[in-house]
């Protein structure tokens, strides 16, 4: 047996193993939280469900199944054995090509923790023995996991079954996580995020300040100016990064919310969009079915096909 069939083994073994743990507590689809912060479950039981999703940054290790994601243009494909990594928060539209209920697409994600690795990234030089790379304006990575991840992941997870140590030893677990990944192949990714000063930093501050601001009137100019960028600058990278202008990302992040608002919280449709910043229930209603592809009142009248990352 090569070294490599010796690996994709071993971590064939690992990924039964937190399978066994995490399916029971998973009794239908969905995205499951836990109590560990910053830990969640996701279980997907349909080939070619489509969804479109917001996820946060995150380093997800996928157990079993498929999935590919368009972000923007772009395609990525990812399955049993990869790890993928997001660097900024943003939209996809997602769908599953081998899931069952018998054999359902199963992942683990850890939203990164930004002190963590801000601290890493200024603590630990970089691999390149030329000290700094150079940005790359990618937002996500996908690659072969290491098999210390997948481990700390499996230790992660089995302390869902003995809640007392959870304190103590989760905190140490993410921290090792965080350190590995850094340390890693996809470090670069969360390098040039978590470095102040850098061009993926400040884009990434900026996609905070939407998160939390985006029911507001959006000047670019402004937000440009909040994140020490020129607004030509700021709008090109914004773009290279998160495939979206900041409007249209703004946009997404409301249509998304009052989608939310709309199937999860049971509000009304002109609730929903005065909650989110639409003046103009018109103009909400017909954003959103171009972007969700049915009007908002279908969305209230329909059982719930699909899954969403959290907002």
């Amino acid at each position: 047996m090569t070294g490599s069939d010796e690996r994709q083994t071993r971590i064939a073994a690992i990924n039964r193993t937190i399978a066994g743990k995490i399916l029971p507590r998973m009794p239908e689809p969905g995205n499951w939280p836990t109590v560990i912060p910053g830990l969640i479950l996701y279980r997907r039981d349909w080939n070619y469900l489509s969804e479109n999703c917001f996820y946060p940054p995150a380093i997800t290790a996928v157990i079993q199944g498929q999935r590919n994601s368009f972000l923007g243009e772009r395609e990525y494909h990812y399955e049993e054995g990869e790890c993928l990594v997001h660097s900024v928060d943003v939209p996809s539209v997602n769908y599953y090509t081998k899931a069952t209920p018998e054999k359902p697409f199963l992942s683990v994600s850890l939203q990164v923790d930004r002190y963590l690795a801000a601290r890493f990234a200024r603590e630990i030089p970089p691999v390149s023995a030329t000290g700094a790379e150079p940005e790359t304006p990618e937002n996500i990575s996908i690659a072969g996991i290491d098999i210390d991840v997948l481990e700390a992941f499996s230790r992660l997870v089995a302390l869902l079954d003995d809640p007392r140590s959870i304190p103590f030893l989760a905190p140490l677990i993410i921290e090792e996580i965080h350190f590995r990944m850094l340390t890693g192949r996809q470090g670069k990714l969360l390098r040039q995020v978590n470095t102040a000063g850098t061009r993926g930093n400040r884009i990434a501050r900026a996609v905070m300040w939407l998160r939390e601001h985006y029911r507001e009137p959006l000047q670019v100019e402004v937000l440009a100016q909040t994140v020490n960028m020129a607004p030509s600058t700021f709008y090109r990278h914004f773009r290279e990064i998160t495939l979206l202008s900041p409007l249209q990302y703004q946009k997404q992040l409301r249509l998304h919310e009052a989608q939310r608002l709309i199937l999860v919280e049971k509000q009304y449709v002109s609730t929903a969009a005065l909650a989110v910043g639409y003046e103009n229930i018109k103009q909400f209603s017909r954003e959103y079915k171009r972007f969700f592809g049915e009007p908002p009142s279908a969305s209230t009248t329909r059982a719930r096909k699909t899954f969403f990352g959290p907002v």
